[in-house]
């Protein structure tokens, strides 16, 4: 019998490796769909704001815990927002070819299970900053996540031009969460930060929709370069470039206590940043083609990305000689 057994357990040895491999093939595939739904490429600026601005509200190492657990929240808390948009535009995205392969549309996710892991990822994310952060974090997170979904996508987006404006709004949460996490509390700095990306988004967002600017045409959804053209909204990028550049240098100009909120390793980095920011704008509304949209819908993500990281070493390396 004990080789009998041995005998059969080597030949169904084969078959149970190739069923075990076929369910890993399968469950795979499902977790990525799962995944993207959050989009995490777009999360991933939205984590770099959030742990900058850990170190702009108050210098030194916050802790591993608190710094991952913060930066946990966030991306749970934008992917759910960004879970609860795909179910609300799968209209949108069914009609679309960038977008028709995504997993709602195709079928491999059901409605009601989006549903459920988004509203997963949500209450997640305020329990988990409430109980390792602080209740006005978990808050913070949450203001970002309902903005996001019933102001821009339920009620904006489809409505008007200026939709990303107002609804831009919920990218600027991500710092104000990072920013409570360490200090329990807000002032001008931290709300400033969120003023800068509020600023800032037009600028980012309007490149990217000259680029799909097809795909927003063909849906009916009155993004700026459809209602207005292209030179138009290189105008508004321009205007919108401005006020961001202005709002960028006013840690130079006020004070924390006796102390500039910055000084010149920031200032130098914000300069060369805004100036660049400004030539790509320019070279834009001179030319407002796909190819210059792309290469200030690209700089626009480095730009924000080295601003906030600027910031937050030149308030490290100040505080720590002060």
């Amino acid at each position: 019998m004990a080789v009998n057994d041995s005998a059969n357990n080597l030949v169904n040895q084969p078959a149970r490796s190739q069923e075990a491999s076929s369910v890993s093939a399968g469950v795979w595939p499902l977790i990525k769909d799962y995944l993207l739904l959050t989009k995490p490429r777009v999360i991933s600026l939205l984590l770099l704001t959030t742990w900058a601005a850990m170190f702009i509200a108050k210098p030194g190492w916050p802790g591993l815990g608190l710094f991952l657990v913060t930066g946990l929240g966030l991306f749970m808390s934008a992917g759910s927002a960004h879970v609860f948009n795909n179910v609300y535009d799968r209209d949108i995205d069914g009609r679309t070819n960038r977008t028709a392969s995504r997993a709602i549309v195709a079928g491999r996710i059901s409605v009601l299970h989006a549903m459920i892991y988004g509203f997963a990822l949500g209450i997640g994310s305020f329990a988990l900053l409430w109980y390792w952060a602080n209740l006005l974090s978990a808050c913070m997170a949450m203001a970002g996540l309902l903005f996001y979904v019933f102001i821009y996508t339920m009620w904006l987006k489809r409505r008007t031009w200026s939709n990303i404006v107002i609804g831009g709004a919920a990218g600027a949460f991500p710092p104000l969460v990072g920013w409570t996490a360490v200090t329990g509390h807000l002032d001008w700095l931290g709300w400033l930060l969120f003023v800068i990306i509020f600023l800032w988004t037009p600028v980012h967002f309007w490149a990217l929709a000259i680029l799909i600017k097809d795909d927003y045409k063909e849906n009916g959804i009155p993004m700026l370069p459809v209602v207005a053209g292209e030179r138009a909204t290189s105008s508004q990028i321009i205007f919108y470039a401005i006020i961001t550049t202005a709002s960028s240098l006013l840690p130079l100009v006020f004070r924390e206590g006796n102390v500039l909120a910055a000084g010149w390793l920031y200032g130098m980095a914000a300069i060369l940043l805004n100036g660049l920011l400004m030539v790509r704008c320019f070279q834009l509304y001179k030319q407002p083609d796909r190819a210059h949209a792309s290469k200030l819908f690209h700089y626009s993500m480095i730009y924000l990305a080295l601003l906030f990281v600027a910031l937050a070493v030149d308030r490290s390396l100040f505080f720590r000689m002060m």
